[in-house]
């Protein structure tokens, strides 16, 4: 279980400003924002969240916080194993998260069964282990006639089920997916989606970011809206375009983004 306690995250940004006259001058000076603005909620074992929102909405920065690849300006993130019990070492924390990012970074040189290999020694996984997770791995992504190629040849696709992989070595409690089907062909889309319903089943926690606004509808439990830095609608799918009087979630997700930008 994850739970977001009144998050905030201030950044510096460089505006440039008019200076007024015959000759019309800019100027530069810094000014802080905030990317997270007192966000606070929680993601139940076997729940599938989805966070929604447009472009520099925060929602990469807010996943970034709750993976812990990013302290909080304040406030604070509470993790749970599956026991219920909360989770403070930093080294049980890095094993009890899968996170996916659009810029996580692969060894292009190696095959993915090499990476997985070297991965599950890093996370001290008994090498008869790392080979049946490996195994499974291939099955469950259908990456079994790739898995000895070297990265550097994927395709995009394949690169992606690659880094999805690198995410399930040590078998994390928690997914924390950033985009994960965004450019992916329908098959390989399908099989990443599958694969997060299958998680959840096993009751793994799945936080999951999109653009993809008919794959949250088919795969989310909850679902978060974020515009600039906060929370403008929280619920279930059914709910959501219920309230919004929609027929699908696209429809509601446009029709919450048009009430808070008239506001």
């Amino acid at each position: 279980m994850i739970v977001a306690n009144d998050l905030c995250k201030q950044f510096e940004r460089t505006v440039l400003e008019q200076e007024n006259g015959k000759k019309k001058k800019k100027k530069s000076k810094k000014e802080k924002f905030y990317a997270v603005n007192h966000v606070s909620f929680q993601v139940e074992q076997g729940e599938i969240l989805g966070i929604l929102g447009p472009n520099g909405a925060g929602k990469t920065t807010l996943l970034r916080m709750l993976g812990s690849l990013m302290l909080p300006t304040s406030g604070s993130v509470e993790i749970e194993d599956q026991e219920g019990n909360r989770i403070t070492d930093a080294v049980l924390l890095k094993r009890s998260i899968g996170y996916l990012s659009g810029n996580t970074k692969l060894y292009h040189r190696l095959s993915t069964r090499e990476m997985l290999y070297m991965l599950g020694e890093i996370y001290e996984i008994d090498r008869e282990e790392i080979v049946r997770r490996v195994e499974e791995i291939g099955k469950v992504l259908d990456m079994e006639s790739f898995l000895d190629n070297r990265i550097e040849k994927l395709s995009t696709g394949q690169t992606q089920r690659a880094s999805i992989a690198r995410c399930l070595i040590h078998e994390p409690d928690i997914y924390i997916f950033d985009e994960p089907t965004l450019g992916l062909d329908i098959l390989s889309a399908d099989a990443i989606v599958n694969f997060m319903k299958a998680q959840k089943e096993r009751g793994k926690t799945v936080l999951y970011s999109t653009h993809y606004l008919e794959e949250a509808q088919f795969l989310c439990d909850r679902i978060i809206m974020i515009y600039k830095g906060r929370i403008v609608r929280e619920g279930s799918p059914a709910q959501i375009m219920e309230e919004c009087k929609a027929g699908n979630l696209r429809d509601a997700f446009h029709r919450v983004m048009e009430e808070v930008e008239a506001v």
